[in-house]
């Protein structure tokens, strides 16, 4: 809709500190965007792996062979090819191969439990699948509830060269079981890309941003896990406004790449957005606290980006005096509410380090790929997670309505604008609750949070609507996990809540009741997490197991989970 015939409030106009307002968004595919900044920039570093280093130039080469062999195995426009992987070359040039070739991503947690992964394969009809050889296992597990073609196997060093792939191969490779060599569901991915290298058909397919592009996964508005439909102008938009929003991207400088692939803020912000603006893309695999110091060190980053956990890891760094942070040109919180403490303390520590910068904090949903609207450059509100994106529009609402609040009172926090969702797959009933046409005439996606906004735009975050968990930035649905939990056969039923922690925001406890004549034990608490570990991704399994002979019920008879969340709060403020 024209911007002048909007009747959208736009208070945040006058404090966009110079950022645009309005974009031109191009009709073209994700891979296209990446070719235009090979064209312009083929000499600068596109992403960096360990001592891997490659080129604009190189990385287009690898996306079109990675494309020919796709289309040598016969994968054809609209078929689904799921990515089971960190962040590794094969998952990118996986991922903008399935572009090329009209094709759709499926992007899923390495780490999901086997009928995670049944599911997210079978929900989305995927026809081939690519994970690390030490996942192959799972996938073993469930080949006869499956239905792909190949299974497309790759390694750490295969992505590897010199003296930096033998050692990878003697260390840590050896620790790998290697997959039976007569499995004829697996292809190697030195097989797979043999293909392509022989193969003289067209392969490149033309697309439009309307076209679906990938699929990413969320809990929606019932906690349920739904796949979340995005398009090539969802994921081109998300790019083009974050670095209008984020005001600092320079073309060749460093963004380490620590949020995962298979999450809307790790591929959308710290991949295709630095990727189709000509930064150079760091890619870590896997990241622990322990690491942390040193990829700083090595690496010298120019953007940080990350969950609030990623930045208290920051603060319990050891031997960080003389860690220089005086390259950073942006650093961004997002995934989780930043809190104001932990704003002020990282703040403190940048600047102790040399840093100029502030820790930014945006806000968003899977449903519109990740952030929608971020803390302006040089200006914060105490509490704020920002103000939109350009061309994007937030209103606050009485929950269930389309009645705006007063500026200042809390409503449901709704987003329209060029990065909302498709819709979800195969859920139309959830995508009509969800996606809502207003009577200002746009789709306003209904977030199913809670938050304000003042007279000047800012918005304020309060609270889920949804009752989920966020621990180290990962969605947990806890109907999911009760749901696991009930099927053990001793259990009779439980209860999941988010208890508060320091570093993980929080952390995931199920309160158990047993059935008759069944005794609590630290064998049966290890049962249910191996139970667990089958079916859910392992960040969802409970850290806490603490049983009971009957939980706290509601008038109506529900449990009452709120209860159980107040008597863990009261526990630990006597702590």
């Amino acid at each position: 809709m024209p911007a002048e015939t909007l009747t959208v409030k736009t208070p945040w106009y006058d404090h966009s500190e110079g950022v645009p307002v309005h974009l031109t968004y191009p009709d073209i595919s994700m891979v296209e965007m990446v070719d235009e900044t090979a064209k312009k920039h083929p000499d600068v570093l596109a992403y960096t792996f360990y001592s891997t280093k490659v080129t604009y130039a190189e990385f287009v080469k690898q996306i079109d062979l990675c494309a020919k062999s796709l289309c040598a195995m016969g994968i054809k426009p609209g078929d689904k090819v799921t990515i089971c992987m960190p962040n590794t070359p094969q998952a990118v040039i996986m991922f903008y191969a399935v572009n090329r070739i009209g094709a759709i991503s499926n992007m899923i947690h390495p780490l999901s439990g086997e009928e995670e992964i049944a599911f997210y394969l079978n929900s989305s009809e995927s026809v081939i699948a690519l994970t690390l050889r030490q996942f192959y296992p799972k996938f073993d597990a469930i080949r006869e509830k499956i239905n792909i073609k190949k299974l497309i196997i790759t390694g750490i060093e295969d992505a590897l060269s010199g003296p930096m792939k033998l050692g990878y191969s003697l260390t840590q490779g050896r620790k790998i079981a290697k997959v039976p060599a007569d499995d004829t569901l697996v292809l190697g991915w030195k097989e797979f890309l043999k293909g392509g290298g022989s193969y003289t058909g067209s392969y490149a397919v033309p697309k439009s941003g309307s076209d679906t592009a990938t699929i990413l996964y969320s809990g929606g508005t019932t906690g349920t896990t739904k796949g979340i439909l995005l398009s090539n102008l969802n994921f081109n938009a998300l790019g083009l406004q974050t670095a209008a929003a984020g005001n600092c991207l320079v073309v060749g400088h460093k963004m380490l790449s620590i949020m995962p692939i298979f999450h809307g803020f790790g591929l959308g912000v710290c991949i295709h957005t630095v990727l189709i603006y000509g930064g150079t893309c760091i890619l870590v695999p896997q990241f622990t606290v322990e690491s942390y110091a040193e990829l700083l060190k090595k690496h010298k980053p120019n953007y940080i980006a990350g969950v609030p956990t990623l930045y208290e890891a920051l603060l319990r760094l050891k031997q960080v005096e003389n860690l220089d942070m005086s390259q950073l040109e942006g650093v961004f919180s997002g995934g989780d509410s930043l809190s104001i403490e932990l704003k002020h303390k990282v703040d403190a520590f940048l600047k102790s380090h040399g840093s100029k910068e502030q820790i930014r904090e945006g806000y968003g949903t899977t449903e519109c790929v990740t952030a929608s609207c971020l803390t302006p450059k040089d200006s914060y509100k105490e509490g704020s997670i920002g103000i939109p994106f350009p061309d994007t529009y937030y209103k606050i609402v009485i929950p269930s309505t389309h009645d705006e609040v007063p500026y200042g009172q809390v409503g449901e926090i709704c987003i329209s604008g060029p990065t909302v969702m498709q819709g979800y797959n195969n859920q139309p009933k959830e995508t009509a609750q969800t996606l809502q046409l207003h009577e200002d005439g746009l789709v306003w996606l209904h977030t199913g949070d809670l938050g304000s906004m003042d007279e000047e735009g800012f918005i304020y975050f309060k609270q889920r609507l949804k009752r989920m968990i966020i621990t180290s930035g990962y969605n947990v649905y806890p109907s999911q996990v009760e749901n696991v939990i009930d099927a053990h056969e001793s259990v009779l039923m439980s209860t999941v809540i988010g208890v508060h922690d320091d570093y993980k925001m929080q952390r995931v406890k199920a309160f158990v009741v047993l059935k008759p004549g069944i005794e609590p034990s630290k064998e049966l608490e290890d049962s249910i997490r191996e139970h667990c570990k089958k079916h859910i991704a392992r960040y969802a399994i409970p850290k806490e197991i603490e049983f009971r002979d009957s939980l706290p019920k509601t008038l109506v008879g529900k449990i009452a989970y709120t209860v159980l969340e107040r008597e863990e709060a009261e526990k630990q403020a006597k702590e």
